[in-house]
């Protein structure tokens, strides 16, 4: 029994090692953002129009993080890019903003971040900005740029997150939104938000660690103007990614897809 009992636990074992490094699928050179694949947590083809530019685009910010490195993707790449690309399509459909099918892949260390007004960033409880990252961000948003954070929960992520924002703003503002927000009615009346909660919750118990309670936060400018809108303890990108999967609640991806449809047009905007 002791014998069959350590095969079963060295099979497991290598089982979950062989899960980790097993090679992503690759859809080869020809795909837009090839060179970054191994990064991204759900990488799908690209669309027929994948290189024709958008008066909107989505820029998704590739940081830095300890945790890179330790799974079979990034951390920056999490819900990368299905999730990109569905909530695209459906900023397509349901506006008349001319959408680019497709995401921009921003490096923080990149001047490209300057031509994309719209950035959206996932499970930045886990970033580390260096100084020079910091001042790119906040000549960013002096600037007028715009970005969206999304699916990280708990304290300690909160710690983490806001140690990036203090380091581009030293003297941040972080407000709580009330429900009379302009970004909350821009296009749809969002006076009543429930929490998105990932697709490994939503089924029980709804939150994920010590993030029980979702907040819907912003760090202004000097002009009152939303630099940064924070999805704290929920996962709005899964809300996004999950949309066409029965399993997943409607009623979350719904509210996802509108909470992403106003910040798309408030950043437009103000």
């Amino acid at each position: 029994m002791r014998r069959i009992l350590v095969a079963v636990l060295l099979a497991a074992t290598l089982s979950v090692l062989l899960a980790q490094f097993r090679p992503r699928r690759s859809f080869g050179s020809s795909r837009k953002w090839a060179q970054y694949e191994y990064e991204m947590q759900d990488p799908v083809e690209d669309p027929p129009d994948a290189h024709v530019p958008g008066e909107f685009v989505l820029g998704r910010l590739r940081y830095r993080s300890p945790r890179d490195g330790r799974g079979p993707y990034a951390r920056w790449g999490i819900d990368a890019n299905k999730g990109d690309r569905i909530f695209l399509d459906t900023l397509r459909r349901l506006t008349r903003i001319h959408t680019q099918s497709i995401e921009e892949i921003i490096d923080v260390e990149s001047d490209n971040i300057f031509n994309v007004p719209f950035l959206f960033a996932v499970s930045t409880g886990d970033w580390r900005l260096s100084p020079s990252h910091a001042a790119r961000l906040r000549d960013y948003f002096d600037r007028g740029g715009f970005l969206l954070v999304d699916d990280f929960h708990g304290a300690s992520e909160w710690q983490q997150f806001m140690a990036g924002v203090l380091q581009i703003y030293p003297d941040a503002r972080v407000v709580d939104l009330g429900d009379n927000e302009p970004i909350f009615h821009v296009i749809y009346d969002l006076k009543e938000r429930i929490n998105v909660p990932g697709a490994n919750v939503v089924h029980g118990p709804g939150y994920e660690r010590d993030g029980i309670t979702p907040y819907w936060r912003a760090v202004l400018d000097s002009q009152g103007r939303i630099v940064i809108a924070v999805c704290f303890n929920m996962d709005v990108g899964d809300g996004w990614e999950f949309a066409d999967d029965p399993d997943y609640p409607e009623k979350f991806s719904a509210m996802a897809l509108r909470l992403g449809v106003n910040y798309a047009a408030y950043a437009m905007t103000h």
